[in-house]
């Protein structure tokens, strides 16, 4: 080795950041649950904002779709953009101007507007969650990642989970516009502070530019958007019944499928596909993947399943998935305990089964499930999530080489969203599909030949008289009560069906922890 190169290594190995570790994971953590906080925060908001801009509800979820398109695009390819911008000015830069979009969505006066702004602050938003990450790894060393990981998912768990509750008490209290507003005093102090503590280790300095991939961005940029509009617009469109979504599909897979073989090729691609090689890193973004999927799924069908059946209010929707917060913010440092003492593999098994088993007692939903009970069915599916992002995080990591620590970043990070949109996508598709297995099947029993179908509508008719209702008009006023309890049944069992094909996915991926190395963590040593 030169003289050159090994005061370079000799620099690297001796470098420190120079302020306190925990404020800079603290900083950056800022930005990034800023950032995921407002994927799923707009959700509930949606038909106020149609009703404001004069839209129909179709054309508000647009809102949302632009937004995760140009999230999934450049999350992918963030390290990139940081090696050609520098990672902390990258880094300041999709605060700032994530900040100023959101400030630009608030006051936008037309769906139009809203549209594209939302594009832009997709497009800055990308690049905060693989930043985030990639600065706290060089940050810590390996054996106290999984504690600063344990910051880390308080972005990442807590935020789709805080997002519904405070989007519907904003909406139902302000105005959705404040959705937007509520990120610029939080952008501001996160671009202050980031901008102080943080700073790019001499590696990063150091680290040749890479070009401009243009073919590689086109297919990552076709592949992956035209997957988001599919999944974000399938439901809407009626699936593969819609020439759209045919079209969308064809130029995902051609796109991906032309990127993998580009970027596996290519002298210098603008994602380096030499991640995988490693093989936690790979089963951990399998894992992340799965988590994802059913963390924005479970997300989402609770509280749509409490406001449309339950006729919660979305404040009351919301609070439903709070307690499952406190949850694992209670449970993540007793976690990184278990990881000192249990093989981590074990500890990321464990989370897929207590997931798994939760999501079977969210099956057992009824039609006059109580609050408690939802919060209860909440809280222990989020109690799996504690042991699942933390150890996962540490384990997918643990042996990447530090000069891949961006890339890698970026596609763990770009697993995690594409999958939780596949999850959410998935998860509302099924509802509509079993509901209307369960309206055939149980529409049999619907008859005017089957004694219980008649005695039920006798029931109503009778309380009905006695309420001053006569003749024709009690009956049919009997059989439209009886019309929607079965309307109501049929929705139950098709939530109850998504839970339970949740769990199905859950203990299958619980199997995967073991491709993982059996040396990272547990008694040998902790991590390392």
């Amino acid at each position: 080795m030169s003289d050159t190169g090994a005061a370079a290594a000799q620099a690297d190995a001796a470098w420190k950041p120079a302020y306190n570790p925990w404020l800079i994971a603290v900083s950056v953590t800022l930005a990034a649950f800023m950032e995921i906080l407002d994927t799923t925060i707009v959700n509930v908001a949606l038909p106020h904002i149609a009703g404001s801009l004069s839209a129909s509800s179709d054309e508000a979820t647009w809102a949302l779709t632009s937004y995760l398109v140009a999230n999934g695009i450049v999350l992918t390819i963030s390290g990139w953009l940081g090696d050609l911008f520098g990672r902390k000015r990258y880094f300041i830069i999709c605060i700032a101007m994530f900040t100023v979009c959101s400030f630009l969505c608030g006051i936008a006066d037309s769906l139009t507007q809203l549209i594209i702004f939302r594009l832009a602050q997709g497009f800055f938003g990308g690049g905060l969650q693989p930043n985030q990450q990639s600065i706290i790894l060089d940050t810590f060393p390996p054996a106290k990642r999984s504690a600063a990981f344990g910051v880390t998912a308080i972005a990442t768990v807590v935020a789709p989970v805080l997002g519904p509750t405070l989007g519907g008490y904003i909406t139902d209290q302000a105005s959705w516009r404040w959705i937007f507003f509520l990120n610029i005093p939080v952008g501001m102090l996160a671009v202050f502070l980031v901008s102080i503590l943080v700073e790019d280790p001499p590696w990063e300095k150091n680290k040749k530019r890479r070009g401009i991939d243009y073919i590689g961005l086109s297919l990552i940029t076709l592949g992956l958007g035209a997957l988001q509009i599919m999944m974000d617009r399938g439901e809407d469109e009626g699936w593969f019944e819609s020439s759209f979504i045919w079209v969308m599909a064809l130029i995902a897979f051609l796109g991906i499928l032309g990127a993998i073989g580009w970027l596996l090729t290519a002298a210098k691609p603008i994602v380096n596909l030499a991640v995988f090689k490693d093989r936690n890193f790979a089963a951990g973004c399998i894992l992340i993947g799965a988590m994802g999927a059913i963390l924005y799924a479970s997300a989402v069908i609770i509280p749509q399943f409490a406001q449309q059946t339950l006729q919660y209010t979305a404040t009351w929707a919301g609070l439903v998935l709070s307690p499952g917060g406190v949850a694992v913010i209670v449970l993540i440092p007793m976690v990184g305990k278990l990881m000192t003492v249990v093989q981590t593999r074990y500890v990321i098994g464990i989370g897929f089964m207590i997931m798994g088993g939760a999501l079977l007692f969210s099956s057992t939903i009824t039609p006059n499930v109580d609050f408690r009970t939802l919060v209860m069915m909440r809280t222990a599916q989020t109690a799996g999530l504690a042991f699942l992002f933390v150890p996962i995080s540490t384990v997918a990591y643990m042996t990447l080489p530090r000069r891949l620590n961006g890339d890698g970043a970026a596609l763990f990070s770009m697993f995690r969203n594409v999958f939780g949109s596949i999850g959410i996508s998935l998860s509302t598709a099924q509802i509509t599909q079993r509901s209307q297995v369960h309206q055939t099947y149980l529409s049999q029993w619907a008859s005017p030949f089957h004694a219980p179908y008649q005695a039920l509508i006798a029931t109503y008719e009778q309380a009905l008289r006695s309420m001053g209702r006569v003749g024709v008009a009690a009956h049919d006023v009997a059989v439209g009560r009886v019309y929607q309890v079965f309307r109501t049944q049929v929705t139950v069992l098709a939530y109850s069906d998504v839970f339970y094909y949740c769990a199905i996915v859950a203990f299958i991926v619980a199997p995967f922890c073991l491709f993982l190395s059996p040396k990272i963590g547990g008694a040998r040593g902790g991590a390392h």
